[in-house]
């Protein structure tokens, strides 16, 4: 039963991966692949604005190339860091995916390296019933009872446990589900809702987009940081959800209750929309962190994602908040100066 349960709520997983990833490629918002970006956006993007989370994308124009020098120097500093903390062992691989969303610019470091994106896919998960609301906004209020607990794929095998999670014998709206599941980060909820999802139907729709059905074996690190942004991406400019539903998306996930990553060092009044992962991996022990999400610092408002692997999650997480906070301090410099 155990395994039959992982096989099915890990190829409804992929399959929404998938169907998303697809989407953007062919939607126009996958960027190009680098190792480590040495140019910047040739496009100008033009945003409707009026919303507090979501910025929604009209159109882009081009505009001349130009290089930010505000961004190469964050980009430097950023390797460097980088080195530092692999060089000391703190970590083994570090992978960052850095864009400034007021016009498109972006950077990534290791961006293409493949990590397990863990409870990063509970993201997508939500997007898949967001997406039936809107034809079906009734199906937020079913009900489905909670009545097993499915042993190795709970709350107890994580590290970073939620302080609020469903309880057995409850019965729990689809809504109550999704926040369970995003703000608290519950596994429980995560595989009630993915258990509810209608097979047949993200089959189809997998197939309607031209790829195959994935093998439900597939290997545990198979999303890059720069793929797995592309979530919040869509989500910003609400090029796939609509605006409503992209703005509650987002609204969701900034009140996430994980403060041990991009969180912890930044300003206690900022608002972020981010969604964090954890995997430990057997044989070995091999650990996996990440944080990913837009940080809506004023005026300039940007996505970062960072995805670790090394020994020890205290060191991971720290790397994170470091991280994050050098990237604030370096892009709210750049701004006061540009205003002065």
């Amino acid at each position: 039963m155990l395994q039959y349960y992982q096989s099915m709520t890990n190829a409804r997983t992929i399959v929404i991966v998938g169907i998303f990833f697809i989407i953007g490629i062919t939607g126009g918002w996958q960027a190009k692949t680098y190792t480590i970006n040495k140019s910047f956006a040739t496009t100008r993007e033009i945003h409707s604005g009026g919303y507090r989370f979501i910025n929604p994308l009209l159109q882009c124009e081009f505009a001349p190339e130009n290089s930010p020098p505000s961004l190469a120097a964050l980009e430097n500093k950023l390797h460097t860091f980088i080195d530092k903390k692999i060089s000391s062992q703190d970590a083994t691989h570090i992978s960052l995916y850095f864009r400034d969303l007021n016009n498109g610019p972006w950077f990534g470091i290791n961006e293409n390296e493949n990590f397990s994106p863990a409870s990063l896919l509970k993201v997508p998960l939500m997007i898949a019933y967001y997406k039936e609301a809107e034809a079906k906004p009734e199906s937020l209020k079913q009900e489905i009872p909670f009545l097993h607990i499915e042993p190795g794929d709970d709350n107890q095998i994580t590290n970073f446990k939620p302080s609020q999670a469903i309880v057995l014998g409850q019965t729990y709206t689809i809504d109550e589900l999704i926040k369970y599941m995003i703000v608290y980060s519950d596994n429980d909820s995560k595989n009630l809702l993915a258990l509810n999802l209608d097979d047949a139907a993200f089959i189809h729709s997998y197939r309607d987009l031209g790829i195959d059905v994935p093998d439900v074996r597939k290997p545990e690190d198979f999303m890059s940081v720069k793929s797995y942004a592309s979530f919040f991406r869509i989500l910003y400019n609400a090029s796939y959800l609509s605006r409503e539903y992209s703005e509650k998306a987002l609204s969701l996930l900034s009140q996430s209750e994980f403060k041990d990553g991009i969180v912890k060092k930044l300003p206690p009044n900022t608002l972020i929309s981010h969604k964090f992962g954890e995997r430990k991996i057997e044989p070995g022990g091999v650990l996996q962190l990440h944080d990913c999400g837009i940080i809506y610092q004023p005026q300039r408002p940007y996505l970062l994602c960072i995805m670790t692997r090394g020994g020890n999650f205290s060191k991971l997480s720290a790397i994170i908040a470091d991280t994050s906070d050098l990237v604030y301090k370096a892009t709210s410099s750049s701004d006061n100066a540009q205003n002065q």
